[in-house]
């Protein structure tokens, strides 16, 4: 969760990130001796590693009425591990140079290392001690605590996080999604140190586990790196939750606030990565509401002065996907902004797009695609989401002849089912004219 860099680590990322782009990335697949898969780039141009770590499942495997218990576990994981208390760790990774990071999400888990080739062997000890034997002494438990409910109380009074709050629970119901991976202050309040250790035996375990390496290694020295981190861990965790039932009805949900400018986030069902029609839906929803001249900024922003901006994208997660967008308004032109919107909408699902907006959205999803292969922490983190999402090896090299490959004929056929006007629901927070707090 939180990532303090050594003089020597800032340094090296300066080099690294300063690599032109590349869009050819050669990945080799390595399977350590007792059976763990890890991707490779080997880049050894500087005595350098990037390794991303991820277990699938994140705050979604919250034990009942303890939610935000994965949460706060992951904040504790470089609070003290082994014989080495919270102070004592910090210290050790910066006299290594290296630097660990930490986080959570709705569908994973996730450590970042990066440490140079000389202090490889102890920094992997100590990024292995955090994750196997972790402290999680009270004291730490605490004090992290307290950081997480200061966090909590401010995002009660943020409209944006209050919108996110309650487009999540009309969407996704009783389903984890539905409620924030933080918790809330009363079940973070009432978590305790057993929680934590239940938390960390839910997620750390070898059925979920996705490991990605960039930089000075070689596939022998990763395979038993890996094996070094990860072969101790259980097999098997927490069961993973059900795909989520989408409860998806047009309108529009008011929650009054107090501030001169109202948040509106919107959506409706999406498309999953692996459907045959992804590349077209993603190309739609590009032209509606994507990076650039979309359609709902050239039509809410450009034209009508509605908002700074605004926009839309697919938000395909493990258990269920989204389409959802986001705009903010003055309050007395939010409703206009919402009609602009739902026009907008109505009209690519009943009308499509022309052929010159597919050729200026694939110029531009092909041409930005090699800038995210910039730096190995970067890379390495592409290389596990490619394996959670279950892509082929090569997909790198074949991604952008996919987006070439879509016709104009493919797009139009999936707009004209993949945006319903008739479901697309707005959650709007503020003090809007012309918006009823009862609509819905």
């Amino acid at each position: 969760m939180m990532m303090r860099f050594a003089p020597a680590v800032a340094f090296v990322l300066g080099l690294v990130t300063a690599v032109p782009a590349r869009a050819e990335v050669d990945i080799q697949e390595v399977t350590s001796p007792s059976g763990i898969t890890a991707w490779l780039v080997e880049d050894h141009t500087i005595p350098f590693t990037a390794l991303e770590i991820r277990f699938r499942g994140g705050t979604s495997l919250d034990a009942p009425g303890k939610r935000g218990a994965i949460y706060l576990m992951t904040g504790l994981l470089e609070e003290g591990a082994g014989d080495l208390d919270a102070r004592g760790f910090a210290t050790a990774r910066e006299e290594l140079a290296a630097s660990f990071g930490y986080d959570s999400s709705d569908d994973d888990v996730s450590i970042s290392a990066k440490f140079l080739t000389e202090n490889r062997d102890e920094a992997v000890a100590l990024l292995r001690s955090s994750l196997v034997e972790p402290r999680f002494d009270q004291d730490a438990v605490d004090r992290v605590r307290g950081q997480v409910l200061s966090g909590l109380a401010s995002d009660e009074k943020d409209p944006d996080d209050i919108a996110g709050k309650t487009f999540a629970a009309q969407i996704f119901g009783e389903h984890p999604y539905g409620t924030p991976g933080k918790g809330t202050l009363a079940s973070v309040e009432a978590l305790t140190r057993d929680d934590i250790v239940a938390a960390h035996a839910a997620v750390f375990a070898r059925d979920r586990v996705y490991v990605g390496a960039v930089g000075d290694i070689t596939p022998e020295e990763l395979g038993a790196i890996v094996d070094e981190l990860l072969a101790d861990l259980p097999e098997t965790g927490a069961d993973m939750p059900p795909p989520a039932e989408l409860q998806v009805e047009g309108g529009t949900t008011v929650v009054p606030f107090e501030t001169p400018q109202s948040v509106a986030l919107f959506g409706q069902p999406g498309m999953a990565r692996d459907d045959p029609d992804f590349f077209a839906a993603m190309i739609a929803t590009h032209i509606l509401g994507g990076t650039g001249e979309s359609r709902l900024m050239r039509e809410v922003r450009v034209k009508r002065g509605l908002t700074y901006g605004v926009y839309a994208y697919l938000g395909p997660k493990d258990l269920a996907s989204i389409l959802v967008g986001r705009v903010a308004s003055a309050n007395d032109r939010i409703a206009e902004a919402i009609d602009v919107i739902g026009d907008e909408w109505a009209l690519i699902a009943a009308d499509g797009i022309t052929a010159e907006e597919l050729e200026a959205a694939k110029t531009y999803l092909t041409g930005a695609y090699p800038l995210r292969f910039k730096g190995n922490g970067r890379i390495a983190g592409i290389l596990v989401g490619m394996q959670m999402e279950d892509l082929p090896i090569d997909y790198i090299a074949t991604r952008n002849d996919k987006v070439d490959a879509v016709t104009l004929e493919d797009v139009n056929r999936v707009a004209a089912d993949l945006f319903q006007p008739e479901n697309l629901h707005f959650v709007v927070v503020g003090m809007p004219d012309g918006l009823d707090p009862d609509t819905n």
